[in-house]
């Protein structure tokens, strides 16, 4: 990364702008391949509280992100994750006292640029109160790129803007901060991220709704759609009971004489 020196900043910024790397920055991890649209599409029907117990039954255990909530309730998205990768400062290596002069040869600005339709943005930013990853401007970048949806495991800032552009985003809060202010430093993208305790891999699938984020691998990702439409129809069947006025634990789960009724009701829906 060859950091450009702005005419007229402070003179510890200039330095750190003509300093020579210590490390190529933005890595760019390995190309990878986007999962089938109409796989993707399938998987839009299924909540991300569904998602989660097919993958726990599947053996994956940590799908769940930790942390990260909806800004604005009522959203649902569903796409292959874009990741992108903030790391401690250390100011011999990259500093953000240059502000936008510097982040614009990041891995922020990086990741923008290769923003495909449908793609969602996860972040790994360590839960930081005092990093906001994006802002308005960049939001608003992503969303003329098509992106679906943005996850970060830190803040954002710019809050009545961004909200304004109606991107659906789960984050950890706002902050006034941008985005190498204080502890962080864009550093990689389409490279493995740990959001929210979870490995996310490029190309991964996301789906997110009001109860949070859940990462699917692709490999599993045609099992949790036929598995769910069953589990669903059943929670279905299940609510239906319960409201007219049957014990939670015949229904909640299904017995084996609660699910041949459900077999009964199901085929009678055909």
């Amino acid at each position: 990364m060859s950091l450009p020196r702005p005419a007229g900043h402070e003179a510890d910024g200039a330095a750190a702008a003509d300093a020579k790397p210590v490390w190529d920055l933005p890595v760019h991890g390995e190309p990878w391949e986007r999962p089938d649209g109409e796989l993707v599409r399938s998987l839009n029907r299924v909540s991300s509280a569904t998602a989660c117990a097919k993958l726990h039954e599947l053996g994956i255990r940590r799908s769940y992100l930790s942390g990260p909530t909806a800004l604005d309730l009522g959203n649902k998205v569903t796409g292959p994750a874009r990741t992108l990768q903030f790391m401690p400062q250390r100011e011999d290596v990259a500093s953000g006292l240059a502000q936008e002069y510097v982040e614009r040869s990041t891995a922020l600005w990086a990741v923008l640029e290769e923003v495909q339709p449908g793609d969602v943005l996860v972040v790994q930013a360590y839960g930081s109160a005092f990093t906001g990853c994006l802002g308005d401007m960049l939001v608003r970048y992503f969303k003329r790129k098509g992106g679906a949806g943005i996850v970060v495991d830190g803040r954002i800032r710019d809050a009545p803007r961004v909200r304004e552009l109606g991107v659906p985003i789960w984050c950890t809060g706002t902050t006034p901060h941008y985005a190498s202010q204080s502890e962080l430093f864009p550093w990689a993208y389409d490279v493995p991220v740990a959001a929210g305790g979870v490995l996310t891999l490029p190309g991964d699938l996301v789906v997110a709704d009001d109860d949070g984020a859940v990462v699917v691998p692709v490999s599993k990702a045609q099992e949790i759609v036929d598995s769910a439409f069953d589990h669903e129809q059943w929670e279905e069947f299940s609510r239906m009971r319960i409201d007219q006025g049957a014990r939670l634990s015949d229904y909640y789960p299904l017995s084996p004489d609660s699910r041949e009724e459900y077999e009964q009701w199901r085929a009678s829906k055909r």
